[in-house]
């Protein structure tokens, strides 16, 4: 599929590969100032941020490295070594100083990230023009909505990628990944990708350059001020998606109240969702069903939280024209997302939830749907919060737990560059009232106390991780996958007798 100058979608197939581009193409393309040096015949393959990855020129072109300004490095700095590794071209914010003379791509100060995305599109032949393309964003539920949303548009019968947290290292790549994702969704006959469109991945422009059929807003609390700094320049970051530049049309949760900002003030066709829509709700341990639009849906996962994630993932596929009888039947088929409300079979047959909650609200949906699953039992909850993040939503963690757990473990998540008993502090300096809290850094003996404490009608949470199967400690990435300690620690626990 592609798209007209109106939008309107086509049969013609987009690229399978690509090919080289004139470097005067990409300096039109990304509205560059000027080109310094020689240009003329100079043909590109790929644009690449990272002078590491940087492949020596062939015959029918070469790489163009960006110069990118981040935080901590600028790129400008690496223009030398990047020359010496085979760059054929760079693009600058400003002009540099190299040995060899090779072309410069001028943009202007500020201007590299959206540059380089410009030209990555245009690099891999604008694959995401032959894809509907359906973008979520929100502080909660990003993953689940995408694995909804193509469970839906596969029931129609578009073949549907994901990209996402699953996925990679980076949730929203950066734009030449990303590019070349679509572009290989094109090339494997997919009509369709849901991705999820981070806070981070808009501000820093990882996905311009193209534009999303329906963008998805599914709420937003607190997280990521640590990048952000305010709640008001992360709910900027979000409305940066249901913008004319990033979206033809978008679908948002009116229940949530930065939802309503966003339709109060919207800038494309923009409609409301809401959990109302949802009729006779019955939610149960491991799965939900309710009637939608007159459809009966029998949603195979658990909470609150996922059905408002389906009610979302049914109004993006409404506006992309599909019927509510293929809505529901997309929503009943659809299977478990790994680590989100989880359930881990064990050798001590105890309700264990693996969830990848790691926000105060994320936490709170989540031990609200275990005690779902427990009437009359009560609620062990293991968790932590990841170094290197943000502060503030560290105590109003431990609040949610203690206000909702009947046991509270506090433990180490990925605590990356900072002390794991300085987090744990921090969190336990929300608890508060009369449950019980322990605290034990090793995530691995957190779990097998939740495991030996737990009581038959019991369920234990452990939230924060969810499918991941690595653990942060400094530089070092070391396996830890909390389903695999479950099962681990039940089956030592039940052979004790």
């Amino acid at each position: 599929m592609s798209r007209d100058a109106a939008g309107a979608v086509s049969s013609k197939p987009a690229r399978g590969s690509p090919k080289p581009v004139e470097l005067e193409a990409i300096a039109s393309r990304v509205r560059a100032i000027e080109v310094v040096g020689p240009s003329q015949g100079v043909r590109v393959r790929r644009a690449v941020y990272d002078h590491r990855r940087l492949d020596p020129p062939g015959s029918g072109g070469g790489d163009l490295f960006c110069c990118l300004v981040g935080e901590r490095n600028d790129g400008h700095e690496l223009a030398g070594r990047a020359v010496e590794h085979g760059a054929v071209a760079l693009l600058v914010e400003h002009c540099v100083d190299v040995m060899a003379e090779v072309p410069q791509v001028v943009v202007g100060n500020g201007r590299g990230r959206p540059a380089m995305a410009e030209a990555a599109c245009l690099l891999e032949g604008d694959p995401a023009s032959s894809l509907v393309t359906v973008g979520v964003t929100g502080t909660n539920g990003k993953t689940t909505t995408t694995y909804l949303v193509r469970a839906i548009l596969e029931r129609h019968g578009w073949p549907t990628a994901v990209v996402g947290t699953l996925g990679g290292p980076r949730t929203t790549p950066e734009a030449p990944e990303l590019q070349a994702t679509f572009r290989r969704a094109v090339a494997a006959g997919r009509t369709a990708v849901a991705l999820e469109v981070t806070s981070h991945a808009l501000a820093q422009h990882r996905a311009d350059g193209y534009r999303h059929d329906v963008a998805v807003f599914t709420n937003l609390s607190q997280d990521h001020l640590d990048y952000h700094h305010t709640m008001e320049a992360y709910f900027e970051a979000k409305a940066l998606l249901f913008c004319e530049g990033h979206a033809r049309a978008g679908v948002v949760n009116g229940d949530d109240r930065y939802g309503r900002r966003l339709l109060e003030r919207a800038r494309i066709p923009l409609s409301a969702f809401s959990i109302e829509e949802a009729g006779s709700l019955e939610l149960g341990a491991s799965e939900s069903r309710f009637v939608l639009r007159g459809e009966p849906v029998h949603l195979k996962l658990a909470g609150e939280l996922n059905v408002r994630n389906a009610v979302a993932a049914a109004a993006a596929a409404r506006a992309l024209g599909i019927d509510d009888a293929t809505i529901a039947r997309g929503l009943s088929e659809a299977g478990p997302v790994p680590g989100r409300f989880e359930a881990v079979a064990n050798a001590l047959s105890l309700p264990v939830l693996v969830d990848y909650a790691h926000t105060p609200a994320g936490l709170t949906e989540a031990l609200r749907t275990a005690r779902q699953a427990v009437p009359g039992g009560r609620v062990i909850v293991v968790f932590g919060a990841g170094g290197d993040r943000d502060h503030e939503k560290r105590p109003l963690m431990g609040k949610a737990a203690t206000r909702l757990a009947d046991l509270v473990i506090i433990t180490s998540d990925n605590p990356r560059h900072e002390d794991p008993l300085a987090i744990i502090e921090e969190v336990r300096a929300g608890c508060s009232g009369g449950v019980e809290v322990v605290v034990e850094a090793d995530r691995r003996l957190a779990i097998e106390v939740a495991l030996r404490r737990a009581l038959p009608g019991d369920v234990v949470l452990v939230a924060g991780k969810g499918h991941e199967t690595t653990q942060q400690v400094g530089e070092d990435y070391l396996p830890f996958d909390d389903r695999v300690a479950v099962r681990e620690i039940a089956r030592t626990v039940a052979a004790e007798g």
